[in-house]
């Protein structure tokens, strides 16, 4: 993942999702979410406040760069058909030398079991793989979290660990499965129809 001579797509479409970059118009949908204790559980930090939201989207706002490690490319994920943005996906560069990326994922609860998480970070891994040359893609996430852990697994990714009490949430201790894929395992894992801008 040499520097960033390639583009990378501001929007990414799919079959019903629209990707594409926030907008300080975005902060009280994201808000919306990203201050649930409930979603914020799984991430080992207390939810965010409209402040904080709309501090990280107009970090944001002079574009992504993806060449140093822990860049960070966040989109938010809307429905190609309605208004508002129901979650976000998230790819971070970890290690530059290795071409290794993490990807995650929030959703809006009121959205969950629909399979939008699972369309969006299938759209975000094409593009990790096929334009930003990724050689890794993983995942990291609390073993509670079963709905990612089946997007992980719908997406083809491997659990490679399990880490035991390894993070302090609170009082609670946590427990982490890492998930990956490379990418001669995605070789034609983009999903037909799944276009970009």
């Amino acid at each position: 993942m040499s520097a960033v001579s390639q583009h990378i797509p501001t929007t990414i479409t799919t079959e019903r999702l629209v990707l594409r970059t926030f907008t300080p118009d975005d902060a009280d949908d994201r808000y919306a979410y990203q201050s649930l204790p409930e979603v914020a559980r799984y991430l080992y930090r207390p939810p965010l406040t409209r402040e904080a939201c709309a501090e990280s989207i107009a970090l944001r706002a002079g574009g992504t760069s993806w060449k140093a490690d822990g860049d960070v490319l966040l989109l938010a994920v809307c429905r190609a058909d309605e208004p508002g943005v129901m979650g976000e996906v998230v790819l971070t560069l970890s290690s530059a030398a290795a071409r290794q990326a993490e990807i995650g994922w929030i959703f809006n609860p009121q959205y969950a079991g629909h399979g939008y998480a699972s369309e969006a970070a299938r759209a975000l891994l094409s593009l990790a793989f096929d334009q930003l040359r990724a050689h890794r893609v993983f995942a990291r996430l609390d073993v509670l979290n079963t709905g990612s852990v089946r997007v992980c697994e719908r997406l083809g990714m491997r659990r490679e660990a399990h880490l035991v009490d390894n993070d302090l949430d609170g009082e609670r201790w946590g427990s982490e499965y890492i998930y990956a894929i490379l990418a001669h395992e995605w070789k034609g894992g983009t999903p037909a129809g799944a276009r970009e801008n």
